[in-house]
């Protein structure tokens, strides 16, 4: 092989392994609101929803189980809310808590793709683009909400919302750590400024 092939395969080969790491790597995204009017300060325990800690909600095939993916992914979810809270001064109550709390776990997929030609100008002559569109890429990852409410007397006071998207390879425990960043990340933005 040639040095300017050499050269070339390398910047190739590491083109690939970037884009591979940014796909598998995607970021969570936060959102946070809140009522005004609530006294985040006089808050002092919280309880998981008396009705249930929270629902997993799929969106992606006929054959997904959503009471299998409750049983993986509820455990993690409590432990990682529990340990926040603790971080936050809230402390576990069993009867009457200032908070309670419920998330709702929503999964589904997400596609993209690019075509050629689609960001071209249409031409004057009936709006047709210059080049025949041909699909040059396409991305599909698995993509999640997690939903934490806090209410307050049967109202919502604060609602947190982590979202994430996942390449389809990654593995379980890149999976849990995706999903503990998420927490964590929403319990930065608790107690909400007021």
């Amino acid at each position: 092989m040639k040095p300017a092939e050499s050269k070339i395969v390398t910047l190739a080969l590491a083109t690939a392994m970037a884009l591979a790491i940014h796909v598998g790597l995607e970021g969570v995204d936060v959102n946070i609101e809140h009522d005004k009017a609530f006294d985040f300060k006089s808050a002092r325990t919280w309880a998981w929803s008396p009705k249930g800690a929270g629902d997993v909600i799929i969106a992606r095939t006929k054959d997904d189980d959503p009471a299998a993916m409750k049983r993986k992914a509820e455990p993690l979810i409590l432990d990682a809310v529990a340990g926040e809270m603790m971080r936050r001064g809230l402390q576990p109550a069993a009867s009457q808590p200032d908070l309670i709390l419920t998330y709702y776990l929503l999964l589904t997929n997400n596609m993209t793709t690019q075509s050629l030609g689609q960001f071209l100008p249409a031409t004057t002559a009936w709006g047709y683009t210059l080049v025949a569109p041909a699909t040059q890429s396409i991305k599909m990852m698995n993509q999640g909400a997690l939903v934490l409410d806090l209410s307050a007397k049967d109202v919502v006071v604060w609602r947190g919302v982590a979202q994430a998207r996942v390449a389809f390879e990654a593995d379980d425990k890149k999976r849990e750590a995706i999903l503990r960043e998420g927490v964590r990340d929403l319990f930065k933005r608790y107690p909400p400024k007021q």
